[in-house]
């Protein structure tokens, strides 16, 4: 047993069938699991539940990925993040990695057990 039963996510996406496809797969692997479409409903998400890892997509509405993950960190709750996104270009990648402790996986290149297996990691979990 790797505990994950014991890890709350927060998953960001406005993107409903990748939303759905990951919110399921984290069930699946036993993941207690939390959505939200947009950056200000995933911030007072983040806020209200304290999820332990928040996979954000950057291009977001109302308040984008790169600017709720800022906001997470001011929080001081010690979250995980990894940003889920389709810009690989250095400016969205610089801007992400100043954030600070932030994975950053470009959609074209991973697979939801890759996203899967990030998280297991960034959460300490095999």
């Amino acid at each position: 047993m790797d505990n994950s039963s014991e890890k709350k996510i927060l998953i960001v996406e406005d993107d409903l069938p990748l939303l759905g496809s990951l919110k399921d797969e984290f069930k699946g692997q036993g993941f207690k699991v939390l959505t939200a479409q947009d950056g200000m409903e995933g911030l007072e998400m983040v806020k209200k539940e304290r999820p332990d890892l928040v996979l954000i997509d950057i291009l977001l509405p109302k308040l984008d990925g790169i600017s709720m993950a800022r906001e997470i960190n001011k929080l001081k709750f010690g979250t995980a993040m990894i940003f889920l996104t389709n810009l690989s270009d250095a400016e969205h990648i610089s801007d992400a990695v100043a954030v600070g402790m932030v994975d950053y996986l470009v959609k074209s290149d991973w697979s939801i057990n890759d996203v899967v297996a990030r998280a297991k990691q960034k959460l300490g979990l095999k």
